[in-house]
């Protein structure tokens, strides 16, 4: 019961603490932020190769690969839409105060899907809450610099945590989807490699690496790895 609880509950702090830290740090400048992207990426990347990319080759389904191929196209899709939020990308519109429809349905599906998996594995419940911290402060900082009202900002981030959530929630009360849970994680898969490598080959100036990006990228898989 604990562990269905936390569940649904560290998705959405990890939205509340992404938009503490927006309000300290400045998503698109600092290096501590972007160290945790990276961390974040690694992190997600090693999890996803290390744990749900086994586990749904170890029953005979046909075309596991298609669906995998098939996320991470869709992921380009949403990423079209969203202007690359997910892997850390800032456009800011300073002076448009509409309400960004694309950006929240992209990010809402995105989240949805990546909740499917998590009753399965509580590293990848780990990864995904890793990654919607650094991702949550992007979205803060784009939605506060567009000017929105205050309960326009509220109802989009409320909306945004409360999709991971919901998709965990579906995948455990709806039996037709636990049945095709193995090619819904072959989608999730699809959409984490676009999204971790993204960030690790996106996230440095002129995608150079320095030390202390690779520390934590290092730290990120290990951590995968051993815990």
């Amino acid at each position: 019961m604990l562990d269905n609880l936390y569940i649904y509950l560290l998705p959405i702090f990890a939205v509340i603490i992404g938009y503490l830290i927006s309000l300290i740090l400045k998503p698109g400048s600092s290096s501590g932020f972007k160290l945790l992207l990276a961390f974040s990426g690694a992190y997600l990347l090693a999890v996803t190769v290390l744990e749900l990319l086994p586990e749904v080759y170890q029953k005979p389904n046909s075309g596991i690969g298609v669906f995998i191929m098939l996320g991470l196209l869709l992921q380009i899709v949403l990423e079209f839409l969203s202007k690359g939020v997910e892997h850390g990308h800032l456009h800011s519109h300073k002076n448009s105060k509409s309400f960004p429809f694309l950006l929240l349905f992209s990010l809402s599906l995105h989240s949805l899907l990546e909740g499917f998996p998590l009753n399965q594995d509580n590293h990848l419940l780990h990864g995904v809450v890793v990654h919607k911290i650094p991702v949550a402060a992007i979205l803060s900082v784009f939605l506060i610099q567009s000017k929105l009202s205050k309960p326009k900002i509220s109802m989009f981030l409320g909306l945004f945590a409360l999709m991971t959530p919901l998709g965990s929630w579906l995948h455990g009360n709806l039996p037709t989807l636990s049945k095709y849970s193995d090619y819904i994680n072959a989608v999730v898969i699809g959409i984490f490699l676009h999204v971790s490598t993204t960030i690790l080959f996106e996230s440095s100036k002129n995608h150079s690496f320095n030390a202390s990006k690779l520390g934590v990228i290092i730290l990120g898989i290990l951590l995968a790895y051993f815990i």
